[in-house]
């Protein structure tokens, strides 16, 4: 969705200019130069303002009608070129999400997205995250509801444009859903397979620059969880610091987000964070996409492997995560 800045203001300061003609030339000379530099500075200003979370929820219901409508030509200009995602444990690049979107079909009787929690990660980059409710089915498959959902907005100009979207069904972590049916798109992509003569794996996704740096820090995390180390984690964590967890649980600060992470009863043998593929954003923001797996319990049940999709932010030289999503693998 386009951000339209000051195009009103614009012309109307332009028709004022054009009206006072007959004024001498060097006051035209210097009104047109206040003019601009006024100009300038409001299209700076809005530009470099941050969105509202109302404004980040609209484009989010935007998107989910376009979906639902198997509107794939609407991301083309939603999405950003750096797009990736997970869905039903398939990574999706723009390509892949929009071709997807194609093929989906969707019947929906009533939705809603409410209880929006906004995130700035950096000036241009920001998270949105919400709960969704839904009584329909896509591809056949019953829609999961309640969920939590997130989105990952990077600006592009003049709009905020996707670079990251996931959702995870909101359930009591003491009494875990059942299996969730595949994604929009899966199941399809399940029978191709089947029906193709190849036994190759799809190829796994290029190694960005940034990616083992990412991996360290992810790693160095995990290890923090093990060793319910909230000083470790402050180190390697911003201040902004939100998180999604497994069960669709949500956490807006990093205080909040350590003692989630470090009060729990968990006996971990030992941690794994595997299939890890980075995106660079901008030279200071990383998304890091990955496995991890746990050989212990929480709370008396089994660790389950799960998929994470965590954005790093560089500060003083070293990454630091700023926003971390779950999904159940």
């Amino acid at each position: 969705m386009k951000k339209i800045i000051g195009t009103l203001s614009v012309a109307l300061a332009a028709i004022w200019l054009a009206a006072c003609g007959g004024m001498p030339a060097a006051n035209n000379a210097a009104g047109n130069a206040n003019s601009n530099a006024n100009t300038n500075a409001n299209a700076a200003k809005a530009a470099a303002a941050a969105p509202t979370k109302e404004a980040l929820l609209e484009l989010d219901k935007k998107a989910n009608e376009a979906f639902m409508k198997g509107d794939s030509a609407y991301f083309e200009g939603f999405l950003s070129d750096k797009f990736a995602s997970y869905e039903g444990g398939k990574m999706y690049s723009k390509a892949e999400m929009v071709k997807m979107i194609a093929g989906t079909k969707c019947d929906v009787k009533t939705w809603s997205l409410d209880e929006p929690q906004m995130s700035m990660i950096d000036a241009d980059t920001a998270a949105i995250v919400y709960k969704g409710t839904f009584d329909g089915t896509c591809d056949g498959q019953k829609l999961p509801s309640p969920m939590r959902a997130a989105s990952v907005y990077i600006r592009n100009g003049d709009k905020w444009v996707g670079a990251f979207h996931g959702e995870v069904p909101i359930v009591d972590p003491k009494n875990p859903s059942k299996p969730l049916p595949p994604s929009p798109g899966e199941k399809k992509d399940d029978k191709m397979a089947a029906n193709s003569n190849s036994a190759e794996k799809p190829a796994a996704p290029a190694m960005d620059a940034n990616t083992d740096a990412l991996l360290a820090v992810e790693k160095s995390g995990w290890e923090a969880w093990k060793a319910r180390d909230p000083k470790q984690f402050e180190a390697i964590t911003t201040k902004s610091l939100s998180f999604v967890g497994l069960f669709g649980s949500y956490t807006g600060s990093q205080a909040d987000t350590i003692k989630t992470w470090t009060e729990g009863k968990c006996e971990i043998k030992s941690t794994s964070v595997t299939d890890a593929s980075g995106v660079t954003l901008s030279p200071t923001i990383g998304m890091l996409h990955f496995k991890g797996s746990a050989d212990g319990t929480c709370d008396g049940n089994k660790i389950t492997p799960l998929w994470g999709t965590n954005v790093y932010v560089k500060e003083g030289g070293a990454w630091k995560l700023a926003f971390g999503f779950e999904s159940p693998s």
